[in-house]
């Protein structure tokens, strides 16, 4: 083959190479809507505002459940306790809903009691005939009951979290008066204290410090906790680190103080416990063993009389 036929197919194919580079090159450009088009995209929001109103079955039932859900609960707000009351009763069990949302509660509650008493009467009615007037008093009295059901959980979980607090507070106190003689301050030692413990006082004690920090004194932060939980002992804890830390008087004696208070008025509640079990155990004694026990000393003395007769 000549040289010339030989450079025309290199030339050929460095041409064809050439185009095929073009083509690939061509087809990778980005074009101006590429360049511009993240600019110009919306972004999400996720501000309450502009949300989109919620679809389905349960958003239709929700919009006509609420009037009347809201007249329960002004109906409930204007029969129950106050809201201050009720506000404060829900920070000593440390729950963090609101008063509406317990209205709430209270309202769905009593719906399922009526429902329940309905029940009730209609098989009562069906069954055994009974009037009118006791079924209707069922119904109301087991609505009543429903709605008094939220309520009666709120003070148990009050009764429960105040038992939990003054069981760790003697614990917690004298972890408090051994960082105080460590050479510790009275903030200081609350931040060592919440570092190292957990329980129901070691949150509040947070919360406590998160108040210090944010620029209330420290007093008025312990005075919140005293507010906050409503028990005597942790009153008397606020008032004597308070003093202690204004006046300048040992701060170790006086948590070593509160402790052996604490410790001694759980050991009363532990006695006067014990006293009224105490009186409660005689009731199956008086009425069952003794009773039992009479019987097997009389029963064999009976047939021996019998058979002698």
């Amino acid at each position: 083959m000549s040289p010339r036929v030989l450079g025309a197919l290199a030339g050929l194919l460095l041409g064809s190479g050439l185009v095929l580079v073009a083509l690939r090159l061509g087809a990778r450009r980005i074009t101006l809507d590429q360049r511009v088009g993240p600019y110009l995209r919306t972004r999400g929001t996720s501000s309450l505002l502009r949300a989109e109103a919620a679809r389905g079955p349960w958003a239709t039932v929700d919009r006509l459940v609420a009037p009347f859900l809201a007249d329960g609960v002004r109906l409930v707000a204007r029969l129950g306790s106050p809201a201050a009351d009720v506000r404060r009763r829900l920070a000593r069990a440390g729950r963090h809903e609101t008063v509406e949302q317990l209205r709430a509660q209270q309202v769905v509650s009593g719906v399922v009691g009526l429902a329940v008493g309905l029940l009730a009467a209609v098989v009562l009615a069906a069954t055994r005939g009974a009037a009118v007037v006791p079924l209707v008093a069922l119904v109301a009295v087991c609505g009543l009951l429903g709605a008094l059901v939220p309520d009666w959980l709120v003070g148990r979980q009050v009764a429960r979290r105040e038992a939990r607090l003054l069981a760790q507070m003697p614990t917690v106190t004298e972890l408090l008066a051994l960082a105080v003689s460590a050479g510790e301050g009275a903030t200081g030692a609350l931040e060592r204290v919440v570092r190292q413990t957990h329980g129901e006082l070691a949150d509040e004690l947070a919360r406590t410090l998160a108040d210090a920090r944010a620029g209330t004194p420290l007093t008025g932060a312990l005075q919140a906790l005293a507010d906050r939980t409503g028990l005597p002992a942790l009153a008397r804890f606020a008032e004597g680190v308070a003093v202690a830390v204004e006046r300048g008087s040992p701060l170790a004696d006086v948590l070593r103080a509160q402790a052996q208070d604490v410790r001694e008025e759980g050991r009363r509640a532990l006695m006067q416990t014990g006293g009224r079990k105490e009186v409660l155990m005689m009731v199956p004694v008086v009425f069952l063993i003794l009773p039992v026990t009479v019987l097997f000393a009389v029963f064999p003395s009976a047939v021996v009389l019998r058979v002698g007769l």
